[in-house]
This record gives structure tokens, sequence and C-alpha cells, in this order.
């Protein structure tokens, strides 16, 4: 604007609705020169817009403008991208922002934004997107659908627990915390029977007689217990075939949502290993899904200059209060942040403090000193994110003074595809972007045990291929370890291993 004088600099104030939105033109001064209009969000509107613009720029000399659009959810997504093609550049305006400047004139009427949208662009509250790569926006896209699917899928077990508990009371407390969803023979046994007396009736033989037709393989004291369980137990309620009907609908729906996490969560180990967030796999606590979770809501690292930057925008800091000489500043935390990114934070703070030795002690010794479990959980995720920025920004691997605490990337990454039963060609193309990430000095530790786990796998007395020791000797090649090559020959990385199974 200082360059070509503020009678030749034009703001283009955008106000987004749903369906359709409203602008106008005007110079850095305020005047009017194109007044509000409507644009319907269709190609044929919005392309007129930017003629419009384009003459009206011709028209009034001016030498400079900015496209000011105020974000409202996603709907100003199609506006930005249309001023954005047409090569003006863009700016997103807040809500906040425009609100605080529309009251002045507005307090009591709830009016369109245009006025307090050029006032607060001329004012420097119309900021610039950065844009992100379109790995980031597919990890973020893939992070929130598994996120609403695990949601709903809470939703589903709630739902299963009250019908069976109806059906077969107090069935489910007979496998505690997580048994009954990941242990398969639990629900075997309960589709088979809708009340107690049928358990009872079919007896131990009866039982595992249903779990082999299942072909799900049980210890003969659980059916014991089972079986204790049903003699002893309260009556079903008197409608609980129809109770039955409805809670194996719920747990077939229940069966499709988890296939459909173990598919997105492959997904997303799929598109991890292309960006450096794939390090934080060093890290003690952090898995494939909470890095993912992390790299999609924080897009590329290199937007953030600091550290401070990350929880700033995440709002991992105590509000403050001051006033004269009042200054409060351990308040609750900041409520004006990114939401998704905070919860992405405050997930892996739960998880280090679960498996992360150091930050386990840490929340012990705060919990003993009396300090609020939620502030806990903001403690560990504002410290961890100054080792996350080091270990993402300076392309490093995670290593603590103490070296008690290690995790190797390519075997975390070799683990999750085992535990969902990926595909070999999969399991291949993953571990060879996997290996392009990791550091040269730290490849050869990387490699250490993969060599273990390669011996194993050549070794085996399994009849058929075996297509993991395949896959690591390509990978430990790739990391320029070649003390297992003698005793199987390294095939190409071109070989097709699709056909192979992952014993």
């Amino acid at each position: 604007m200082q360059k070509v004088g503020p009678e030749r600099f034009g703001v283009v104030a955008v106000d987004c609705a749903k369906a359709r939105s409203k602008w106008m033109l005007c110079d850095f001064y305020g005047k009017v020169l194109i007044p509000p209009t409507v644009v319907e969000h269709q190609r044929a509107a919005l392309e007129l817009a930017t003629v419009q613009l384009r003459e009206a720029i011709e028209q009034h000399g001016l030498q400079d403008h900015i496209v000011a659009v105020e974000m409202t959810g996603t709907y100003h997504r199609p506006v930005q991208r249309a001023f954005r093609k047409a090569g003006s550049e863009t700016r997103l305006v807040h809500p906040f922002a425009a609100r605080h400047y529309r009251l002045p004139a507005h307090a009591d009427t709830k009016t369109d934004d245009l006025e307090g949208i050029f006032r607060a662009t001329v004012n420097g509250f119309g900021l610039l997107e950065p844009e992100w790569d379109e790995t980031y926006r597919q990890l973020q896209i893939l992070a929130r659908h598994r996120r609403d699917l695990v949601k709903k899928r809470g939703k589903l077990q709630s739902q299963i627990r009250q019908a069976l508990q109806r059906c077969l009371p107090g069935y489910a407390d007979l496998f505690p915390e997580d048994d009954l969803w990941t242990r398969p023979a639990a629900m075997a046994v309960a589709c088979r029977a809708s009340r107690p007396e049928t358990i009872l009736s079919a007896g131990v033989g009866g039982v595992l007689r249903w779990l082999h037709e299942d072909q799900h393989h049980v210890q003969g004291r659980t059916v014991e217990r089972v079986l204790a369980w049903a003699g002893n137990a309260a009556a079903a309620d008197p409608l609980c075939e129809h109770l039955s009907r409805v809670w194996h609908a719920l747990y077939e729906d229940w069966q499709t949502k988890t296939r459909q996490i173990d598919r997105v969560e492959q997904d997303l180990a799929g598109i991890l290993v292309k960006t450096p967030y794939l390090l934080l796999l060093s890290h003690p606590g952090i898995n494939v899904v909470t890095a993912s979770e992390l790299a999609g809501e924080m897009g590329p690292i290199e937007h953030y200059a600091h550290a401070k930057a990350i929880s700033g925008r995440a709002g991992l800091f105590p509000s403050r209060y001051q006033s004269d000489e009042v200054d409060r500043a351990n308040g609750p935390l900041a409520r004006f942040r990114n939401a998704r990114l905070r919860a992405a934070w405050m997930r892996i703070a739960d998880c280090l403090v679960k498996c992360n030795a150091h930050y386990r002690g840490k929340a012990e010794l705060w919990k003993q000193r009396g300090v609020d479990p939620r502030d806990v959980r903001s403690r560990v995720a504002n410290r961890v994110t100054r080792t996350v920025f080091q270990m993402v920004g300076g392309r490093k691997l995670y290593h603590h003074p103490s070296q008690l605490d290690r995790s190797y990337v390519i075997a975390k990454l070799l683990e999750f595809h085992k535990e969902h039963a990926t595909a070999p060609a999969e399991i291949l193309r993953d571990l060879h972007a996997a290996a392009e990430q990791i550091p040269k000095p730290e490849q050869a530790a990387e490699a250490q045990p993969l060599q273990e786990t390669c011996r194993k796998a050549c070794r085996s007395r399994r009849k058929g291929p075996q297509a993991i020791g395949e896959v690591l000797l390509i990978v430990l090649a790739k990391l320029g370890v070649g003390k297992v090559q003698s005793e199987l020959e390294v095939p190409s990385p071109d070989a097709n291993v699709s056909d192979t199974g992952t014993r």
C-alpha cells in the first residue's frame, strides 16, 4: 500500500454464507468503488465476480489490491479459491476480528460484516493462510474421519453393553477393560445365546463346539468361567429375544466400523511415511495413529518459527486477567485456540503419561503435590511440544540422556502393519519410504532390531514363502546394512510379493 498509495490500493471485503456471499470493493480510505453485491456460490457467478473486480480495477486505476474473506466454517472456501485462481492475493479475516470492528457502528444490530471485515483488514487482521502440501491435507481428512469413526464405534459399544446387560446380566463383567471387544471369543459366545440358560444347557462341550465352528481358539478355563457365571446369573429380560436382534444388528455395525478404522489407519501409515513426522515414532509413547493425527492438525513444521508458536496455536497456556495492579496469569486454559490441534496434543499427553517412563514419573510427582489432573496433561503437552519441534524441524530421532527409552521407527512401523495384517506389497512400500526419512547417522542403529527379525524369518521352519524376510532384506539394503544378505539373496525392489503371506 505504501508503494502504490492509499488511493491506488483496493480492498475487497467478502462476507460469506452457505449458498451465497456478499462482497464490495473499496480503496484504502474506505471509498466504495463497487457497492455490496450478492454472488451465488456457482461457477458462473463466481467467475462473473472476478471479471467485475478486474474491470473495476482498470476503471479506477488501482495498482494493487487484496481480497479479505471472512472465515465461515468451510463455506468460504469456494469464494477463496475463485479469487485466488483469478490472481488476487486472498486473505482470511477471523469472525472475532470482524465482529470487534462492527460493534462500534452497529452495537445493537446484527448486520452484514462487510464494514467490519474492511476495517479489520486495513488494521492488519487480514491474514495470509499458508499453503499446505497435499500430503498433509490428506492426513488431516483421514485422521478426522478416523476420529469420527472411533466416536461412533464408542457409542455403539455403549448401546451394545446396555442391551447385552438385559439379555445376559453380568456377562460383560467377565471381560474387564477392552477384553469384550478385543477377544473375539467373548462376543462369539454372546451371539450364540440370548439368555444364560442357553449357555448353561450347552455346557463346556457345547460352548467349545460353538467357538470351533466360528474358528475361535480359547482356553478351557475361560469357558469354565463363563459356565460358572451362567449357573449363578440373574434372570434375563422377558423381551431378551427381541433385544438380541437389536444388539446383534448393532454389533454388525460395530464390526463394520472396526474394519473401516483398520483400513483408514493403514492409509494413514502410508501417508505418514512421506513426512518427517514419521520420526516421532522413535519417541516412546507415540504411535502411528497419534503421530498421524498430530501431523494432520499441525501441517508442515516449516510454518512454525519456534515451539511456542505451536503451543500458542493450540492454546496450551493459561489465560491471563490484568487490570491496574491486578495481574492473574494462572487462569484456565485459553478459550480461543485451535480446538482440534489442542485435542491432538492432549491425546499425546495421555499416551505419554501411560507409556513413557519420563513423563509417567513427572505425572506421579505432580499428582503427589496436588496438581490438578487437567493441569498435568497440559504440562506434559506443553513440554513435549519443544521435543517434537526439535525432532521434526531438525529431522532428528528421539534420544533421552538416560538412554533408557529407545524406540525404533521402522520396527514400530513393522509391528503396526503386522497387527493390521497389511499386505506385503504395502508393507514394502511403507518401509521403503520410511527408510528414506531416517537420518543417515541413525540408519545403522535403526537396522539392529530388523536384523534379528530378518534372521528369524529367514531361518523359520514354516513351509511356504516368507515374505516378511524378503521385505526386511530390501529395507536393510536401503539402510546400507548387508550383514544378513548372505543368508538369502536380496530380491529386487520391484519384486512382486503381493501374493505371499506375512507369516
